[in-house]
């Protein structure tokens, strides 16, 4: 009856993607007593005679087991802020260790340097002139060469992978006026 009962789950949960959304949520209605959200974690009651019924029609409660019976489960969650909004985020879901290497946010850090060394090595030749051999509007070399004195472990993230998921190229060029205070740059762009 075990194994039944598996083969039935993973038959619903083959066709899980493909069921409309009222009956998605008429199978939650019918497994989910009650969810509690609260600042450290969330209380799941579920329903598992339900369960049961669910996965095998013909299938009855066991001896003592109330239909209204219920079994917690419980997920530790913590808060983050994420920028401006504060995510609740469950252990091993954290967004940051499922980000990728972002190629036009690395390809960015990359010429924000190539610019810097570009004004080092200048040697008094005027920002409109370096930005003019680069090819650039003079606004946008010296935003560039201002990321180039991103916080160390801020650029370290990025080339790993490990950055906000909303944090683009675009929204890096954006704040381009960025704190000099390594903590307050952390704050600007999410990563605190």
């Amino acid at each position: 009856m075990q194994q039944r009962l598996t083969a039935r789950a993973a038959e619903i949960a083959k066709r899980w993607p493909e069921l409309p959304l009222a009956r998605k949520r008429a199978v939650f209605a019918i497994l989910i007593e009650r969810i509690e959200v609260r600042v450290d974690q969330i209380d799941i009651r579920l329903r598992p005679p339900r369960l049961g019924a669910l996965l095998d029609g013909a299938a009855t409660p066991s001896q003592g087991v109330k239909d209204e019976e219920t079994e917690i489960l419980s997920v530790p969650v913590r808060l983050r802020r994420a920028g401006r909004e504060i995510r609740m985020v469950i252990d091993g879901t954290d967004p940051f260790a499922a980000a990728k290497p972002d190629a036009r946010l690395i390809r960015l850090l990359l010429r924000a340097r190539r610019f810097n060394a570009t004004l080092v090595h200048g040697e008094g030749i005027p920002f409109a002139a370096l930005a003019q051999r680069e090819g650039v509007s003079r606004s946008y070399f010296t935003r560039l060469v201002r990321l180039s004195y991103l916080a160390p472990d801020i650029t370290q993230a990025i080339l790993d992978g490990r950055q906000p998921p909303d944090l683009t190229a675009e929204k890096l060029l954006e704040h381009s006026r960025l704190p000099l205070a390594w903590h307050d740059q952390r704050t600007a762009l999410g990563f605190a």
